[in-house]
């Protein structure tokens, strides 16, 4: 249970942060930016929400923003060394909510039109979003996975976040009327 009575310690004033095991690590670490991404990603996602209409969206964004909290908290809390127990406190990534957003972008996909040509951010508002939220999203994957070559990640985690940016691609595509006033990508245009 998370209890927050005082916003300010003062540990981090040295320049470092507390992992959910007590260790210490500098904030520039690569596992902090990797949930400091995953932090980005859902404050992103937040503003998405602010100019959305659809209240089914709506509620997959929510279920998704929680989901990034326990993803934020799963990577702040290394993995056990080999033959350790894992802490009975960590809150891991699990299969079951990559395979429930795998179902809602079906939903979603289901109703947009096959892509000949590829999408330029922007459209509507949420749209633009949600684009912004998918390379964000994108940043997070790609810090993970770095973390991931020095350090043992849950691979759920990286399922999630490879099958979230596809699914915030999908969303802002609906978003733009199923597709319908996506912004199209003109080879050349410009030249």
């Amino acid at each position: 249970m998370v209890k927050l009575n005082k916003i300010y310690t003062r540990t981090g004033d040295d320049g470092s942060t507390g992992l959910v095991d007590g260790t210490r690590l500098g904030k520039d670490a690569r596992r902090v930016r990797a949930y400091g991404d995953v932090d980005e990603t859902n404050s992103v996602i937040g503003l998405v929400r602010l100019h959305l209409e659809n209240r089914a969206l709506d509620d997959k964004l929510s279920h998704i923003q929680n989901d990034l909290f326990d993803l934020g908290a799963d990577l702040a809390t290394p993995m056990p060394e080999k033959g350790d127990a894992d802490s009975e406190y960590a809150l891991r990534m699990s299969a079951a909510q990559t395979k429930r957003l795998e179902k809602d972008l079906d939903a979603l996909n289901a109703d947009l039109a096959p892509l000949n040509s590829f999408v330029l951010p922007g459209g509507s508002p949420p749209s633009a979003y949600l684009h912004q939220a998918r390379t964000v999203c994108r940043r997070a994957e790609r810090v993970c996975v770095a973390l991931a070559a020095e350090a043992e990640v849950n691979p759920h985690a990286l399922s999630y976040l490879n099958r979230l940016s596809d699914f915030l691609f999908v969303a802002a595509r609906w978003c733009n009327d199923q597709g319908a006033t996506d912004v199209k990508w003109v080879p050349g245009k410009n030249r």
